[in-house]
């Protein structure tokens, strides 16, 4: 997501402040929109090494790095739902742009058979079945379009 991309969306909700894509409190929204930043700007090492593709059922050996990218997450995942996730699913409770920005996470981990424990597990299956992922999935299955290097 670009730089630009990522204040479009900042613009929007302040905008729309009612559609509730931020958490509501202050001091949630604060680390919803850190988290964001995090997920925008970082984890490289995941992203280069485990390439989205949601068709694929495969398991790859983590290098350190990419260790390190899952450790991160996982321990975002869990403290925002401890601290925030009363009340819903989703990481700050009711679905916002966080989860969005970490969906694709959620998809990799599937794809590449991450290990997640507890509340991860519950956090990552509340995103898998929303429906607008699930028609995004089924949608990137009918995909015709390969490109080898990620198959």
């Amino acid at each position: 997501m670009t730089r630009t991309i990522r204040r479009i969306i900042f613009f929007t909700c302040c905008l729309t402040a009612s559609a509730g894509l931020w958490p509501a409190d202050s001091a949630a929204r604060a680390v919803a929109r850190s988290i964001s930043a995090e997920m925008h700007s970082g984890f490289t090492a995941l992203r280069n090494t485990l390439p989205m593709n949601i068709r694929a059922e495969r398991r790859k050996e983590i290098p350190e790095d990419v260790a390190a990218d899952i450790a991160r997450i996982r321990e975002i995942w869990r403290d925002a739902r401890q601290r925030f996730g009363e009340g819903g699913r989703f990481l700050f409770g009711a679905f916002t742009i966080a989860d969005a920005m970490y969906a694709p996470v959620v998809t990799r981990f599937r794809t590449y058979g991450v290990t997640l424990e507890g509340e991860e597990v519950a956090y990552a299956q509340a995103v898998w079945d929303l429906p607008a992922l699930r028609e995004w999935a089924d949608a990137a299955r009918k995909e015709e379009w390969v490109i080898q290097a990620y198959e």
